[in-house]
This record gives structure tokens, C-alpha cells and sequence, in this order.
């Protein structure tokens, strides 16, 4: 693996595989919802970060019932904070985000979101991502990490959407199994 790009520095501590749940809900859903999530970030020595998300909806006892979401995309930095993020979906939807990232926090808001002619319609879409468990001065390595995220689709206003709490994981990226599920809080 190649040293990271110095432009790289207000991110590092996302770097790795983390795992966890959240919670979700829409005013055009049926209800409020469970979910495991997983999320990888990366680097190839350039100043990007790769992102990767995916996330299985979960029964009352937690076990996975199938997968939903899945996102895949770049983080790029620029020398002043700023983050220029491009996310794909699956379903038609390409977001382009920009905005902040500094002291273990990127916040990113919609600067255009692109959709194939079959794709829900999303207007807007705003994302936290916050280390926590660590002080960004001493320790290199935050315990967890907290997911935000807000949409404005099918003609809702941008509102809360999604919230999880992923913790750092060793290993490989591999679905979810009972007892993993058991074991994230």
C-alpha cells in the first residue's frame, strides 16, 4: 500500500472497514427501519479516497432480511478542506456532494445529483460523517464513526433519512451473518 497522499491528512482516520446499524425512515415508506451497514474507505496514493456502502435491512431479532442500499464512489480533497465527492447508486442515481472535512468531521451537501430516466427522483442530499472515541491530536484512530444523512426525494423536503454508528472492523468485507449482527450495537 503507498503512503497516502498528504492532501489525504483530514480523512485518514476514516480509512479501513467499519460495520455497524442505523436507523432509517422516509414520509413515502411504510415505516422506520433497521439496517446493518458496512462502509470501506481506501487510497491508491493519489489524493482520493475511495467509499464503498452497502447495507442489508434487518428483522426484530436483527438478522439480515436482504440487502438494500449500495453506494460506491471518490473523495477528493483540495489543499483548503475542501471535499469534491462523487457517489453512484445502483438504482440511476449519481450524487456529486461537496464540502468540508476537519477535525474528524466531513459534512457534504448536493451539488448536482444525475438520474437514468427510471431512477427515483432525488433532488438534494446532505451527509455528516463524524469519528468519535479518540482526540484528533493524540490518538491516530477513532473507535466509531457516526453517519448522518438527509434526502429530498419524490417530492419531500430534504429531511432526516438515515443514522448509523459503524465501528472499525479487521478483515474482510463480508455480508453480515446473525451473530454479527448480534455482536453491533
Amino acid at each position: 500500500m503507498p503512503a497516502p497522499h498528504p492532501l489525504l491528512g483530514p480523512v485518514l482516520g476514516f480509512l479501513g472497514l467499519w460495520r455497524g446499524r442505523g436507523q432509517g425512515g422516509y414520509p413515502t415508506l411504510d415505516g422506520d427501519f433497521t439496517y446493518a451497514q458496512e462502509v470501506s474507505f481506501s487510497h491508491d496514493g493519489r489524493p482520493f479516497l475511495r467509499y464503498e456502502a452497502r447495507a442489508w435491512l434487518l428483522d426484530g431479532n436483527g438478522a439480515p432480511l436482504r440487502p438494500a442500499a449500495r453506494e460506491s464512489g471518490w473523495w477528493r480533497l483540495q489543499a483548503d478542506g475542501r471535499v469534491e465527492a462523487l457517489i453512484t447508486q445502483p438504482t440511476g442515481i449519481t450524487e456529486i456532494l461537496t464540502g468540508q472535512a476537519g477535525e474528524g468531521v466531513v459534512d457534504l451537501e448536493t451539488h448536482t445529483v444525475a438520474l437514468t430516466p427510471t431512477a427515483k427522483q432525488v433532488t438534494a442530499t446532505r451527509r455528516r460523517y463524524t469519528l468519535a472515541g479518540r482526540n484528533p491530536h493524540t490518538e491516530p484512530d477513532a473507535d466509531t464513526f457516526t453517519f448522518v444523512h438527509d434526502l429530498a426525494a419524490v417530492g419531500q423536503p430534504l429531511q432526516h433519512h438515515l443514522t448509523a454508528t459503524l465501528r472499525r472492523e479487521a478483515g474482510q468485507s463480508t455480508p453480515p451473518a446473525s451473530s454479527w449482527n448480534s455482536s453491533v450495537q
